[in-house]
């Protein structure tokens, strides 16, 4: 009975991408000249797995290029190649082609071979003991036909001296079969035994083979029921691979088993090429000559392949490609812990679930009736705790955005040759998948503006006094129903003239507009502003820095910066914990329903006339405590009809927001209540001033304000914020 592997694609995928996560940070904490032993091994055993899984599944392509990685980690792990800065750099590109294959083959699209082809090469001259920059076109690549893509490459220099393949037999349909076979240690254990394999392929056609004794222990070590050895075995023959896997089927699942065939490759271009003209364009680089035979030999297949008819072993590429986007992780990976909360809770609800329907059963007296209420009060304290116990399996800590910055500040500064500490504080706070997958991309800028804009070169800093070293430092933490992101540097700070200069050399504010210094820097958020004079791959362009800010807004956040001159910048994001549930204040507007996020709310007053004025006709501003609020009368930017004839009768919700503490007259104040968000965007449109909405307990509709955009809606923009600073300043009295 054949099993379909298909099923277990997702399970693969998961886990070989946590698996390049780690090559990744493990890579990324080896120091050349001084390697711990546990990191390189961590490293090779997330490859291992990964070329296992590929192996298994049949994605050959990422398993074979696997192979040569593991190749070169097993030399450093064994400690017979000293690990160097190239290794390292070579290593984490391998480690992004094996990201981009996967994404494909997960897309069910073809893996692109080309940067793994050339990557691959490299591996093999380092290997070889040559000049890893000619690794491409040496010369010594082309002695023998092992070093053809696809014929010897599971084997080359993966031992001190190789076995040499015999020489093709000239008889028809003769072939040279390459086989690498490693045993688990425990083989022996299952009855089985490699020598009877071995006479067994001898059966076949002409046979040598190599014994690798390297993993062998000292004596003293040796335990005699385990396996050390792994062997490498050259068969010429006119069999086929279906008949060699036939011999090793016993031992697949406990063992490594690799089969490559010379001839198979150069058959596969022959029979799979469908026109001349695709022989033509891998025959313009001219034939290869072989040094041994001074004959024409088969151009490189690889270029060839790329073009033919695809293998129909390959459980992937056979289907039709479509214009796919990479596909998001669609699962989640939950501690034990918060599954036993869970059950637990849903075990209370059924018990209160019992206990009601008992209660409701018979003649309803006054006593039953306490008693029913007191099991709706259970139910609702269960309910309450389930929602969260399942809030909480939505939960991830940070670690998971904040573990791809370490590689990306390596980048970015070697680019910029500028010497960079990467800190991560509060990573195992916890925030909302959801948050964490759309809060990256802006985290991402924000990281390579402090590297490129912030941070000084060694040369700038120690002329400045400063460590050559600067210092870039992740911080997350929880403040109330929010979580706060902060990205610091240490480097030479926002200069709020240049910020001005440039600002009005762009046409975006005007000379004689007048703004605080802190509203000067705030600037840097406006589209088109960039103060780079040269653009780059970097930075340059305008563009980032208010895309920042609306994708950081779209999650209901804020993002604020302060900066000292030569001192550094502090770049800080507040997000709600989830984009699913909020606990909401209900308050009335020309007699609809509203709910405002509690997480804004700061107070609710009463107004009297005395607290209220009006400046310029257009503005109307409430007085507390010397500060001067702006009113936004809720009922008029809804279009509603009013309720309430003037401002005293009504309730003043005072909410904070990025121009301040702004005011929102409503009709009055409802319960507290804690809501599904339901968006508005998917299943109607985006409504300006309304983040979402929710259903409430009577089954109606109930629309969720959106601070900001009910501002952007009131036109509450620089005219006014000039006049609340005058206000301020000279401290009016009325």
């Amino acid at each position: 009975m054949s099993i379909d592997l298909s099923q277990f694609y997702e399970v693969f995928f998961e886990e070989s991408f946590e698996g390049l996560d780690i090559m990744e940070s493990e890579l990324l904490a080896l120091t050349p000249g001084d390697t711990d032993s546990e990191t390189l091994n961590t490293i090779f055993r997330a490859a291992h797995s990964i070329k296992g899984g590929s192996g298994t599944f049949g994605f050959s392509v990422v398993a074979d290029f696997t192979h040569e990685l593991e190749t070169l980690l097993d030399q450093i792990r064994e400690g017979t190649r000293e690990v160097q800065t190239f290794h390292v750099d070579l290593f984490l590109k391998a480690v992004d082609c094996l990201r981009d294959m996967l994404n494909a083959l997960k897309a069910e699209e073809e893996p692109d071979t080309s940067l793994s082809s050339e990557i691959t090469k490299k591996f093999l001259a380092i290997l070889n003991d040559e000049d890893i920059g000619d690794a491409s076109t040496s010369p010594a690549k082309q002695e023998t036909a092992m070093d053809q893509p696809g014929a010897f490459g599971f084997f080359d220099d993966a031992y001190n001296d190789p076995i040499k393949p015999p020489q093709q037999n000239s008889s028809s349909g003769s072939k040279t079969w390459h086989i690498f076979f490693k045993p688990e240690p425990h083989l022996f254990k299952t009855g089985n035994e490699p020598i009877f394999m071995f006479l067994e392929l001898a059966d076949l056609g002409e046979m040598s083979i190599l014994a690798n004794i390297d993993n062998l222990p000292p004596y003293h070590d040796l335990v005699p029921d385990d396996s050390y050895l792994n062997w490498q075995i050259t068969l010429v023959s006119d069999t086929n691979k279906d008949k060699i896997e036939e011999i090793f089927e016993w031992v697949l699942d406990d063992a490594e088993l690799i089969i490559e065939c010379d001839e198979a490759e150069t058959v596969e271009t022959v029979e799979t090429v469908e026109t001349v003209e695709t022989v033509e364009v891998a025959a313009d680089t001219g034939p290869a000559v072989s040094p041994a035979t001074s004959q024409p030999v088969t151009p490189e297949p690889v270029a060839v392949k790329e073009q033919a008819l695809p293998d129909t072993e390959t459980p992937v590429i056979v289907k039709e490609k479509e214009n796919k986007k990479n596909p998001e992780a669609t699962s989640i990976r939950v501690s034990i812990e918060k599954v036993d909360s869970l059950i637990n809770m849903v075990g209370e609800l059924v018990i209160t679930q019992a206990m009601l329907s008992q209660y409701g059963e018979g003649e309803f007296t006054e006593n039953r009736r306490m008693l029913m209420l007191e099991g709706l009060a259970q139910l609702a304290t269960n309910t309450r705790e389930l929602q969260e116990s399942v809030m909480q399996i939505r939960m991830l800590p940070i670690s998971f955005v904040f573990s791809r910055f370490p590689r990306l500040v390596r980048d970015i500064s070697q680019k910029l040759g500028k010497q960079v500490e990467l800190k991560l504080l509060g990573e195992t706070t916890e925030l909302d998948k959801t948050v964490m997958e759309k809060i990256s991309d802006p985290m991402v800028h924000l990281i390579r503006n402090s590297l490129d804009h912030g941070l000084e070169t060694p040369a700038e800093r120690t002329a400045m006094g400063k460590s050559e070293s600067g210092t870039v430092t992740l911080n997350a933490y929880h403040q109330g129903g929010n979580i706060i992101i902060e990205i610091i540097d240490d480097g030479k700070g926002i200069d709020p003239q240049i910020i001005r200069t440039k600002a009005i050399a762009k046409g975006l504010i005007q000379e004689e507009d007048e703004f605080t210094e802190q509203e000067i820097i705030d600037l840097i958020f406006l589209p088109g502003f960039s103060t780079k004079e040269e653009v780059s791959d970097l930075s340059g362009r305008g563009v980032g820095m208010d895309v920042v800010k609306r994708n950081i807004q779209e999650l209901n956040g804020t993002v604020e910066v302060n900066s000292k001159i030569n001192q550094g910048s502090t770049f800080t994001i507040r997000l709600p914990l989830t984009l699913a549930i909020l606990d909401g204040q209900l308050v009335t507007i020309g007699g609809n329903t509203y709910i405002i996020p509690l997480v804004n709310i700061i107070e609710s007053i009463q107004m009297t006339p005395k607290q209220v004025n009006n400046v310029g006709g257009d503005l109307e501003l409430f007085r507390q405590r010397d500060e001067y609020i702006p009113i936004l009368r809720m009922d008029q930017i809804f279009n509603h009809e009013a309720v309430i004839e003037s401002l005293t009768q009504g309730i003043l919700v005072i909410v904070e927001s990025e121009f301040g503490h702004i005011g929102l007259l409503v009709d009055d104040l409802l319960a507290q209540q804690q809501v599904v968000i339901k968006s508005l965007e998917a299943n109607y449109q985006r409504v300006e001033g309304i983040s979402g909405a929710t259903i409430l307990g009577d089954g109606t509709i109930s629309l969720i304000i959106d601070i900001g955009g009910v501002i952007s809606l009131a036109g509450l923009k620089k005219q006014h914020r000039n006049k609340m600073r005058s206000l301020n300043d000279h401290q009016l009295v009325v």
